[in-house]
């Protein structure tokens, strides 16, 4: 009987990831072998979680919240992608070297323009959050070539400082919330966590027009705090975070087995769930 190579997804919380379903799925559905773990990872143990990891012949780790930048730090090479956002959530054991991707970014915009069928050339784009999440997604969607494209942060400082990293790219800028008055947006992506704790970003009045779009990357059972919000202020649509899951697991997968998974019937799967 051939032995399952052995993935797992490290992160602190991680009991709720449904990252080992996702890849069962994909497994089941590519007739690859594998065993796919979730490992909860004491802060400050990372370096020594992943190096038993492989050394005990792990192929492959997912790395979420919070240990994204760790991972970045820590592999012997890096993706375009991962390079740029300063942070990996995918790591591979490859001619004995670590190697680091950032899938999060994919994730999204297939979701976005695959199975939500959402335009994001010559849209105007709010982000909302300049922390790690926001930085795996900003090349990927300016790859895209939005009119506009906004990070808005608590810390507006913040945002402006992200947004010049980022202005090779397209046109790019970022604020507090307070100076999005009077402005409206196409699609608006939640890349705060806010929406995990009940609450939402403080928006000006009219920053979610009758004819927009928003996205959560927060996933849940039920409708988020965000997507309540978002369709309260008038927007046409609003989604959570789901279908990025799934997605950004796929193009992790694609890596680690060199066979891409049909990513729509998971969705479904989970969904009937």
């Amino acid at each position: 009987m051939t032995e399952a190579d052995r993935y797992a997804v490290m992160g602190n919380p991680v009991a709720h990831s449904r990252s080992p379903e996702i890849h069962r799925l994909f497994a089941e559905q590519t007739g690859q072998i594998i065993d796919y773990r979730a490992i909860l990872v004491e802060t400050g143990r990372f370096p020594e979680a992943v190096a038993d990891f492989f050394s005990a012949g792990g192929k492959g780790l997912n790395v979420t919240v919070p240990f994204k930048q760790e991972a970045w730090r820590l592999a012997d090479r890096l993706s375009d992608g991962a390079l740029r956002a300063g942070a990996v959530n995918t790591l591979a054991l490859t001619d004995g070297a670590l190697y680091g991707d950032n899938t999060d970014g994919i994730g999204l915009v297939r979701d976005l323009t695959r199975n939500l069928e959402i335009g994001l050339g010559g849209r105007q784009i709010l982000v909302l959050g300049a922390g790690g999440a926001a930085r795996g997604v900003l090349a990927p969607l300016l790859e895209h070539r939005p009119k506009l494209l906004v990070i808005a942060n608590r810390t507006a400082d913040r945002a402006r400082e992200l947004a010049e990293q980022f202005a090779d790219l397209g046109d790019i800028q970022g604020s507090g919330f307070e100076a999005l008055k009077d402005l409206s947006f196409d699609l608006v992506i939640n890349a705060t966590s806010a929406s995990l704790s009940g609450q939402v970003p403080q928006l000006p009045p009219g920053v979610i027009k009758s004819g927009s779009c928003c996205y959560d990357m927060v996933y849940a059972a039920e409708p988020t705090a965000f997507m309540r919000y978002a369709l309260a202020q008038g927007a046409h649509q609003a989604f959570d975070g789901l279908g990025m899951l799934v997605e950004q697991a796929a193009a992790s997968f694609q890596l680690w087995r060199g066979i891409m998974p049909q990513t729509r019937p998971v969705i479904r799967a989970l969904r009937d769930q």
